[in-house]
C-alpha cells in the first residue's frame, strides 16, 4: 500500500521575500493560530481555511525559485501559526533538503512541545520566535495564551542548538517603555542559540483586514509605532549586550 503524503492548508506565498531570514526567500504562509494577539496584523489566516497541498506540491513550487536564493536565501514557513500543521512541516523541510533548500521557521512557540514540534524545529536551519510578552499575565491579556510553549520552544532550540532569531512586536501604550525591554531581556539572557534579537514596530495595514471580516479590532485608533522610538528602543536593548 502507499503511504498517502500529508497535506497542509496554505494561506497565501510570497515569493523573492528579504526580512525573514538571510538572503532572498520564498514566503509561504500558512493557516491557523492558537494565539488571538491584539495586534495580529493576518486575522485572515486565523480560520485554518486555506489552499490545500501536499509536501510534493509545494516542493515544486518552491524548487523552481531556487536559482534566485544565491548562497545564503532559502525558503521562510511562517503563518498563522506554521507548527500548528508540525507534522507536514518536518516532512516538507526533509523534502527541500533533498535539493540542498534549507528552511527558516518563523512561529509564535504558542503551539505545545510534541514530537512533530520538536522534529519541525530541528528541521528548520534558523527559527524566528516571537516573544509577544514577558509573563503569563499579559500573554493571556493581549494574547489569549500562555508564554510557557514559547520558553519550552527557545528552551529546546538552546538543546539541540537551532539559531534563534527572537522578535518583538512594539505597541504604544503597551510595551513601548525601557522598562519593558528590561523584562524581555532577562528572558533572552544566556541563550547561546538567540543569535538576533529585534524590534519590530506594531502598524495599521491590516486594520482594513479586521472591517472586511467582520472582526472586533482591539486596537483600533492605536496609531502606529514612530521610527525615531524603535528605534531609540532597539538601540537600547541592544546596550543590554545579549548577543555574545
Amino acid at each position: 500500500m502507499i503511504k498517502s503524503q500529508p497535506t497542509a492548508n496554505i494561506h497565501s506565498f510570497e515569493s523573492l521575500a528579504t526580512l525573514d531570514g538571510k538572503g532572498i526567500r520564498y514566503g509561504i504562509f500558512f493557516v491557523g493560530c492558537p494565539f488571538r494577539c491584539v495586534y495580529c496584523h493576518n486575522p485572515d489566516t486565523w480560520s485554518g481555511e486555506g489552499q490545500r497541498y501536499t509536501v510534493e506540491e509545494l516542493a515544486k513550487k518552491v524548487v523552481r525559485y531556487k536559482p534566485y536564493f544565491g548562497k545564503d536565501g532559502g525558503v521562510t514557513i511562517s503563518g498563522g501559526e506554521v507548527l500548528v500543521q508540525s507534522a507536514f512541516v518536518a516532512a516538507f523541510e526533509k523534502r527541500l533538503k533533498k535539493d540542498g533548500i534549507g528552511v527558516v521557521l518563523d512561529t509564535s512557540g504558542g503551539v505545545p512541545l510534541t514530537e512533530d514540534v520538536k522534529a519541525a524545529l530541528r528541521g528548520a536551519e534558523a527559527v524566528i520566535l516571537d516573544l509577544k510578552f514577558w509573563d503569563d499575565e499579559n500573554y493571556k491579556r493581549y494574547c489569549g495564551g500562555s508564554i510557557s510553549p514559547v520558553l519550552d520552544t527557545l528552551n529546546y532550540c538552546e538543546e539541540k542548538r537551532v539559531p534563534v532569531w527572537i522578535r518583538t512586536v512594539i505597541v504604544p501604550g503597551i510595551n513601548d517603555k525601557e522598562e519593558y525591554i528590561d523584562k524581555y531581556a532577562e528572558i533572552v539572557r544566556g541563550y547561546k542559540c538567540v543569535k538576533r534579537y529585534q524590534l519590530l514596530a506594531f502598524h495599521t495595514m491590516g486594520f482594513s483586514k479586521y472591517e472586511k471580516l467582520g472582526i472586533n479590532n482591539p486596537l483600533k485608533g492605536t496609531p502606529a509605532l514612530e521610527r525615531k522610538r524603535l528605534d531609540e528602543l532597539q538601540a537600547y536593548l541592544d546596550s543590554k549586550e545579549l548577543i555574545k
